[in-house]
C-alpha cells in the first residue's frame, strides 16, 4: 500500500500556497501606498480555499490567477484615488504572516509524524 502524501497532509499545503499568494498581493498594496489611483487588492482566503477543496480533491492549488483578486473598498477614500490604508494593510500582512507560520508548523508536524511512522517509531 502506497503513501498518499496529499491525503496525509490535508489542506495545509494548499493553505500555505494560498497564504503565499496573499502575501504577494498585500506586499504590492504596501509598496503602492503612495501611488495615485492604485486600487488595493486582496483575496477572500476562506472562500478561495473552500472553492479549491470543492474543485479538486488533490488539495494542491493551481497557479494563482490574478483576476481572482478582489478590490478592497476603503474606509477613507484618498483624494488621489488610492485605496490603500497603510495601517490596515500592515495589520493584514502581519496576520497573514502569522497564519502562514501556523500552517507551516502543521505541515512540519505532519511530516515529522510520517517520518516517524516510516522509521517504525510510532
Amino acid at each position: 500500500m502506497g503513501l498518499n502524501l496529499q491525503q496525509a497532509l490535508g489542506v495545509h499545503p494548499a493553505a500555505l500556497s494560498l497564504r503565499g499568494e496573499r502575501a504577494q498581493l498585500l506586499a504590492s498594496n504596501l509598496a503602492n501606498d503612495a501611488t495615485p489611483g492604485y486600487q488595493a487588492r486582496d483575496i477572500d482566503f476562506s472562500a478561495r480555499l473552500q472553492q479549491l477543496s470543492e474543485e479538486s480533491g488533490e488539495g494542491f492549488l493551481p497557479a494563482f490567477e490574478d483576476e481572482r483578486a478582489l478590490y478592497r473598498v476603503p474606509g477613507r477614500a484618498a483624494l488621489d484615488g488610492n485605496t490603500v490604508e497603510l495601517g490596515e494593510e500592515q495589520a493584514r500582512f502581519a496576520q497573514n504572516a502569522v497564519d502562514f507560520q501556523t500552517s507551516l508548523a502543521f505541515v512540519n508536524m505532519k511530516l515529522k509524524g510520517l517520518a516517524a511512522a516510516i522509521r517504525g517509531e510510532v
